[in-house]
């Protein structure tokens, strides 16, 4: 039988790809285990099925009584069937409360530091800050359940102008020459996350480049 994979060393692999969240290490953490469990499952009724068995289940024999001639199928085994001598524990026994197991190798990630809220709520803001708006960044870090430290949300909101001001540049190389460019272009921002102020100011500036609204 396969060993099993350690849920530590699963989270220390993750976590050496790139910062994860608490949340999201857990649904992983947790898919991993649940994976684990099924494939103990399946190599102990493997084990048990007898030898010669159908995989359909065992073959069925010939009954006879005064009726004649009847088939009668075999019981197939269950997992509460496993012969005790068998020598094989079954996996629900060694896996009682996966959740309670996932949350102590979470625990003690951060005790140890392998885990921080902190490191991977700016990881994720620097690398979203290019392409999105401070409303789509903290909706996607509410969603992990972290927020950003007050200097680094601070540095994300006087930073926001000039980020916008690029996105647009990107997709829209020439200034808005109608009032249905500037809503595509006002659109387009506000899917990125920007706010209506920093989008009002955005266009404005592409329009006319030589006012200062800073």
């Amino acid at each position: 039988m396969k060993r099993p994979r350690s849920l530590k060393s699963r989270a220390l692999q993750l976590l050496a790809q790139r910062e994860q969240s608490r949340v999201e290490l857990r649904r992983k953490l947790l898919a991993h285990a649940r994976a684990e469990v099924a494939a103990a499952r399946s190599d102990v009724m493997a084990e048990a099925r007898p030898a010669g068995a159908l995989a359909s289940g065992m073959p069925r024999r010939k009954a006879f009584g005064s009726a004649g001639a009847e088939d009668v199928s075999e019981p197939r085994s269950t997992p509460d069937d496993l012969p005790a001598a068998s020598g094989v524990r079954p996996p629900e026994a060694a896996t009682v409360d996966l959740e309670a197991q996932v949350d102590a190798v979470l625990a003690w990630l951060e005790a140890n530091r392998f885990l921080s809220a902190e490191r991977f709520a700016e990881s994720r803001m620097h690398a979203r800050a290019g392409r999105f708006g401070n409303l789509r960044i903290r909706h996607e870090l509410a969603q992990h359940q972290v927020r950003l430290s007050e200097p680094a949300e601070q540095a994300l909101a006087d930073s926001e102008l000039d980020r916008a001001r690029a996105v647009r540049i990107r997709k829209f190389p020439d200034a808005p020459g109608s009032a249905h460019e500037r809503a595509r272009q006002a659109r387009f921002l506000a899917g990125r996350g920007f706010s209506a102020d920093v989008i009002q100011r955005v266009l404005r500036h592409a329009c006319r480049p030589e006012e200062d609204d800073d």
